[in-house]
């Protein structure tokens, strides 16, 4: 008997995590064209003159879209191996958040109106990252992002530096008379036109802080193409490792290695029958 409740959990682990199978696929298809859905009845659920014709509608269609999308959930933590580690996943909050803002509703129906609310229930878009787990590229995007994290993350930090020594120099050269009231105010003004926004809101107004202006130009365009290099670079490496939908039982990483027995984050042993090899 536990046999048996051991391979029908196993089998609606593959369906609903993985989509090297047939079934698999057909449950994605099916679950995408719902996100879809549900995302589109959102959208235009927020239009008030339509909102104000079908709101009827729009409750019953959104009811049906809410138990789908908590029957899914519940299978999910039901065939997970490990569902707490699930629950706390990215994914896993966004497929809670997917569905609480409609339970809200019968719970406080009286700040149903209230912009929080509202707000709270614009969270259901956020169902539409599942799209990711069904492009295959976007397991190398992710790859990459994972990959370049360090050296953005350096890139990030020299740029602070920049911003931190820029707005110090403006406040010295400009000072509160001319707009520059702080540090803080003058570091703004360093973003701003490092990342070429250039709001105008604050302005240097002496010839020192128009030649540092222009300084501050040149290297805002010098490294605008530093992070989109690191990223390609990534990119580029992580399209040449063979990669599926397996999702590792533990931590919920997909785009793992073809052939790969431990998951790449966190070091989980794959169990027998979902070698990597085999779903080929």
């Amino acid at each position: 008997m536990r046999r048996m409740r051991a391979a029908w959990r196993d089998h609606l682990y593959k369906v609903i995590f993985e989509a090297e199978t047939p079934t698999g696929k057909a449950f994605d298809v099916v679950l995408l064209v719902a996100i879809v859905a549900s995302v589109v009845v959102v959208m235009l659920d927020s239009v008030e003159s339509i909102h104000a014709e079908y709101r009827t509608a729009f409750d019953v269609v959104e009811w049906i879209f809410t138990g789908l999308f908590t029957a899914e959930y519940v299978l999910r933590l039901v065939t997970a191996h490990y569902p707490r580690r699930y629950a706390r996943s990215f994914f896993g909050v966004i497929d809670l958040a997917a569905v609480l803002p409609t339970y809200l509703e019968i719970l406080f129906p009286g700040v149903v109106s209230l912009l929080a609310i509202r707000v709270l229930r614009l969270l259901r878009i956020f169902r539409v990252f599942k799209l990711g787990r069904y492009l295959g590229e976007m397991n190398v995007l992710t790859t990459a992002l994972r990959g370049s994290r360090r050296k953005v993350t350096v890139f990030l930090g020299t740029i602070l530096c920049i911003v931190v020594i820029m707005g110090a120099l403006m406040f010295l050269i400009e000072g509160p008379e001319n707009g520059f009231t702080s540090i803080p105010v003058a570091m703004y003004w360093a973003i701003v036109t490092m990342t070429t926004v250039g709001y105008g809101d604050i302005a240097p107004q002496t010839v020192a802080g128009q030649i540092l202006a222009s300084a501050v130009m040149i290297i805002g365009y010098s490294i605008i193409a530093v992070p989109t290099g690191i990223v390609t670079a990534e990119i580029t490496q992580a399209a040449r490792r063979p990669a599926n939908t397996h999702t590792c039982p533990a931590c919920f990483s997909e785009g793992h290695a073809k052939g790969a027995r431990y998951c790449r984050d966190c070091g989980e042993e794959f169990p027998r029958g979902h070698t990597l090899s085999d779903q080929s």
